[in-house]
């Protein structure tokens, strides 16, 4: 028997000469990378309680050292707790493509209302960047995306970045902050974007109600009786033609029952008009999440090419 070296690349190594009559012969397709899981990452203790992580991965070949960019990904959950398997097979499809993924768990907002969701994002993808090396991303090419509240979650990381008050990081009295999160771009899916105008359109809930996803958000408040909360929470409020932002691609539901098609609408013209490169799809005909955004070729396709565009 000739053994070969284990050096010997895949090509270079010699096929088979057995004879199979009657077998049917495949070319060998490597184009689509094999996904890794690593699952409940613990990335820090907040309000007593462990936060994790899930994360995805694309699987390296032998001896290769390939970095992928970085894509930190807030599940919706109406800022409830959250399952980090909720979509987890459908981001498996994306992580083939070369990317590695983190699906970040914060408190809900049961335990801490907002901005702690924003200041555990920010923990966690710091995390993330601090620990590039061990899961082969690249921390220079960071993409944050979100869907519903997930959404509204990342979209004020980005826009509000350079505030100390949503930072666990930064010092208590600091204005600024000197370590910026090197965000190259931000997927919104079906995000709020303005708490107080959610009852403006058709709707299956009351969005002011205290016991509502936005009340709760807020301390537990009917929100109408609260606007400064509201305008804090507000991403728009914190865009403007000076503020350096990155790209946004933003899909919504033309009959999203939960949050209505104008909030994205909104930011999407909020970000235009102040000069800010932004792109918004409306999935006619589609509610809130599901096949439409998740398992559809076409979403998936424009979403893979706008993180190669802001992270080539």
């Amino acid at each position: 028997m000739k053994v070969l070296p284990r050096a010997s690349g895949l090509l270079e190594f010699p096929s088979s000469d057995i004879p199979a009559r009657g077998a049917k012969v495949l070319r060998a397709d490597e184009g689509r990378r094999s996904v890794e899981t690593i699952l409940g990452v613990e990335y820090a203790r907040k309000s007593g309680v462990a936060l994790h992580l899930n994360i995805l991965k694309p699987r390296l070949e032998e001896g290769e050292s390939s970095t992928f960019p970085l894509v930190m990904l807030v599940q919706g959950s109406a800022w409830f707790k959250q399952d980090l398997a909720q979509q987890l097979a459908q981001l498996v499809r994306f992580a083939a493509t070369g990317l590695v993924i983190a699906l970040v768990e914060y408190r809900p907002s049961t335990l801490a209302p907002f901005p702690a969701q924003i200041r555990d994002a920010r923990t966690a993808t710091r995390f993330m960047l601090g620990n590039a090396g061990t899961y082969h991303a690249d921390p220079s090419r960071l993409i944050v995306w979100g869907d519903s509240s997930g959404g509204h979650t990342v979209t004020m990381l980005a826009v509000a970045e350079g505030l100390a008050r949503f930072s666990d990081e930064a010092s208590p009295d600091a204005e600024t902050r000197a370590d910026p999160l090197p965000i190259r771009g931000v997927i919104d899916y079906y995000g709020p974007t303005d708490l107080g105008t959610m009852n403006d359109e058709p709707s299956t809930q009351d969005h002011d109600a205290p016991d509502s996803p936005e009340g709760m958000v807020l301390g537990g408040v009917r929100v109408l009786e609260h606007p400064d909360r509201v305008r804090e929470a507000s991403p728009l409020d914190y865009i403007s033609p000076t503020a350096a932002l990155p790209p946004f691609l933003i899909m919504h539901g033309s009959k999203d029952r939960l949050v209505p098609f104008g909030q994205s609408a909104m930011i999407f013209n909020k970000l235009r008009d102040s000069g800010h490169a932004a792109e918004l799809y409306r999935l006619e005909g589609a509610d809130h999440g599901g096949n439409a955004f998740w398992t559809a070729d076409e979403p998936f396709a424009i979403t893979c090419a706008f993180i190669r565009s802001c992270c080539p």
